[in-house]
């Protein structure tokens, strides 16, 4: 019989799953929801060609073991902290309300303790994947909202680990019975483990994949990784937690090694494709008895899902004094269910946690808010535009008047969309050629900075068309865009081709992948980051071969030789983190408001010493006048912003000297 033979169901399985993915991958649907149609259809509730869903749970529970391995390689300590706001304030609000309100709807509805405590975990969790991917795509992940929603989701993954320790110590107590016991003692097995695999990384670890790595050997390496990840996994589920935490802890040492990105490429093979199988499961678990017979049922916890959920993110970024349209954004984008929500619900159906039909519809509930999540985040801009319309209106309009105000004089300028690292260097080069320019920049950390620094520095997205006329894009000489996002690149080309055909748009990217698109968006010319290392690798080549050098190569020699002088400093932004010290970044430009009575007032420039703290005036503004390199006969004034450059903690010490001497 073909459902008794395991092969046939494995080739039978690959066979729907690869037409089902490639639809929604044509239809821009998520392929997690694809994955999970697919155990819809062959499941027992389905078409039965698999009956019994054991045969391939044991290859799906290491597709979420190899995930959370995945995520402790990308978890990051320094971008926890330069977001700490974001993860340890919202995140850490929205979980623990959520948790709260639906554990207490879920017990005052009849469900136990245990049950109650599971549900609430899982729904207070929103979908990394379908977010941060539509996200990206609509060229969001660095707006305000995008940025926020980001953090929370940063903590919410934080936040699965300690509900992996949660879900086996419920099942142990009996209806919540002694749970204050289990759980003290999950505690501590999970602190003794986390201590132990944190000495095993650190002196057995790193060593380990320096000699394999020195062996020169693929398979050996691959090999290795696999070892580690399966090897934490199966000493977790022995200590009596889950096999999930130990993969996770694993890949947090391995993450500050060399060898991160390498292990990454190594593991995403076996995780797409065996988290692939994890999402049929969950497929193959939904009844479609259940889901005709409760229908109504479903749809209305759908809906309750998202609008419960959607209120807390409301409520809470309202509460962190986001505006109303960027709060209702950010609940828009997160209000569905999660893959570690599905995760937490499944290891609950394993550990009889859930009643089958109860669950059963929690869960199909679950992934229609996931289905739903991809349409909402679309349009996220619109619905928030059209329920805050005034306030969205006016704060835009705000915007859109400052830079209407300080560009209406403007002809034959630049306008410079982004003002990161490449954006700045480009900026210092207009400045130099006393050319004029208006930068629009989406991070508002680095804006403010700048800004008060006397730089012509705005925030504004110029995907907008409002936005690019209220920079008089119609007397501009030329755009410039610096940043590497290439979807947001493309609406901006677009939408300035709709105004102006004529400017000359001038694109960076960080390969030549997307050139043909670029071009017939109207790119005039795309520079990529590869072709400029070529340029420099080429002139050394001829150098070295025997070559004369021309005059052009000296002066580019010398330019670049300049160019990292000219890079020591820029303006931080929300996103940039000081801790990383691979960055070429060695310092940061900060602008310090003397005011009121503070000690820098009346002292001339040279009688503040300011070199003692290794710091480097770099301009003064006063008024909307900005000098350079101001003498040190310079007498400081109320109001002046003083432009200093540095180390972070120079210029901290130099700020507080300034206010209080």
């Amino acid at each position: 019989m073909m459902n008794e033979h395991l092969l046939i169901q494995i080739v039978l399985l690959l066979a729907i799953a690869v037409m089902t993915v490639s639809i929604s991958r044509r239809l821009h649907f998520p392929p997690i929801l694809g994955y999970i149609i697919v155990g819809v259809i062959v499941g027992p509730n389905g078409f039965g060609f698999i009956d019994k869903a054991e045969n391939i749970e044991l290859l799906a529970e290491f597709g979420i073991v190899f995930l959370l391995f995945a995520i402790g390689l990308e978890f990051s300590i320094g971008q926890m902290i330069a977001m700490r706001r974001q993860v340890f304030g919202m995140g850490a609000v929205q979980v623990f309300v959520t948790v709260t309100v639906i554990y207490l709807i879920a017990y005052l509805v009849g469900l136990d303790t245990n049950t109650s405590i599971v549900i609430a975990s899982a729904f207070a969790l929103s979908s990394t994947a379908i977010v941060i991917k539509q996200l990206t795509e609509q060229s969001e992940i660095r707006s305000r909202h995008g940025r926020s929603a980001l953090g929370i989701l940063i903590f919410q993954d934080i936040m699965v680990i300690p509900l992996l320790i949660l879900i086996p110590a419920l099942a142990i107590s009996s209806d919540g019975n002694g749970i204050s016991w289990v759980l003290g003692t999950a505690l501590l097995k999970g602190i003794f483990v986390v201590v132990l695999i944190h000495m095993i990384g650190k002196y057995l670890l790193k060593p380990l994949f320096h000699e394999v790595a020195s062996a020169k050997s693929q398979e050996l390496f691959t090999l290795t990784v696999l070892t580690v990840a399966l090897g934490a996994a199966a000493f977790t589920e022995e200590m009596g937690l889950s096999m999930t935490l130990g993969a996770f802890l694993a890949g947090t040492m391995l993450s500050e090694t060399e060898y991160r990105h390498q292990i990454e490429a190594d593991i995403r093979p076996f995780q797409d494709i065996l988290l692939g199988l994890f999402f049929v499961t969950i497929g193959m678990s939904i009844s479609i008895e259940i889901l005709t017979q409760y229908f109504l049922v479903i749809m209305l916890i759908t809906l309750a899902i998202i609008l419960i959920k959607g209120g807390i993110l409301y409520m809470t970024a309202r509460l962190f004094c986001k505006e109303g349209g960027v709060s209702l954004r950010i609940a828009l984008s997160l209000s569905q269910v999660g893959e570690f929500g599905l995760v937490l619900l499944s290891l609950a159906f394993s550990f009889d946690l859930l009643p089958n039909e109860t669950g059963n519809i929690l869960l199909t509930a679950a992934v229609l808010s996931m289905s739903l999540a991809p349409f909402i985040i679309k349009f996220n801009g619109r619905i928030a535009k059209f329920i805050h319309k005034d306030s969205y209106s006016n704060n835009h309009q705000e915007i859109e008047n400052v830079i209407i105000e300080e560009s209406k004089h403007l002809s034959d300028h630049v306008i410079l969309c982004g003002f990161g690292r490449v954006g700045q260097t480009v900026e210092r080069f207009l400045r130099k050629a006393n050319h004029l320019f208006v930068v629009l920049d989406m991070d508002i950390k680095r804006v403010h900075e700048a800004h008060d620094a006397g730089e012509a520095v705005y925030y504004g997205d110029a995907a907008k068309q409002s936005v690019l006329m209220a920079a008089e894009i119609n007397k501009a000489k030329v755009m410039i865009i610096t940043f590497s996002d290439f979807h947001a690149t493309l609406k901006i080309i677009k939408t300035t081709r709709r105004i102006n055909k004529d400017i000359p748009i001038l694109v960076r990217t960080l390969d030549d992948s997307h050139l043909n698109e670029l071009f017939e968006a109207g790119a005039t010319e795309v520079i990529p980051d590869t072709f400029e290392s070529s340029i420099m690798l080429a002139s050394h080549l001829m150098l070295m071969i025997g070559q004369p050098a021309s005059k052009v190569l000296r002066q580019t020699r010398q330019i670049r030789q300049d160019r990292y002088k000219i890079l020591e400093n820029f303006y931080p932004g929300e996103d940039d983190n000081p801790m990383e010290q691979h960055q070429v970044m060695k310092g940061i430009i900060h602008s310090v408001l003397v005011e009121g009575s503070m000690h820098a007032i009346g002292h001339r420039l040279e009688d503040l010493d300011l070199e003692n703290y290794n710091v480097k005036v770099e301009a003064i503004k006063r008024g909307h006048v900005r000098g350079e390199n101001p003498s040190g006969e310079t007498r400081i004034r109320d109001d002046d912003h003083i432009v200093l450059s540095g180390l972070i903690e120079d210029i901290e010490r130099a700020e507080k000297y300034l206010i209080a001497g």
